[in-house]
């Protein structure tokens, strides 16, 4: 393996990664400005409840998404085990 095909393995790695973190932290992004909004609104600063919603949503968009996730890291494995396999 030459440096070349190293830097696009580690590239491929981060974009995967980048693809599958980034639907469920946008999640719990949205989620959390939108306790934030209604806690300014109704003027209500309980540290604890910016929480509940928010791993409640994030734990539904896992459970939501891990077919998704699945599917790509078994995509992205089998593509490295190609190019292991071809090394000779």
């Amino acid at each position: 393996m030459n440096q070349t095909e190293i830097i696009d393995v580690v590239r491929q790695s981060i974009i995967i990664t980048m693809q599958i973190s980034a639907p469920v932290m946008l999640i719990g992004l949205v989620v959390g400005v939108i306790v934030a909004l209604f806690q300014a609104l109704t003027q209500i600063q309980e540290m604890t409840l910016v929480f509940v919603p928010k791993i409640l949503a994030i734990f539904v968009a896992l459970f939501a998404l891990l077919p998704f996730m699945t599917n790509t890291l078994i995509a992205f494995t089998r593509e490295l085990m190609d190019r292991v396999v071809g090394i000779q």
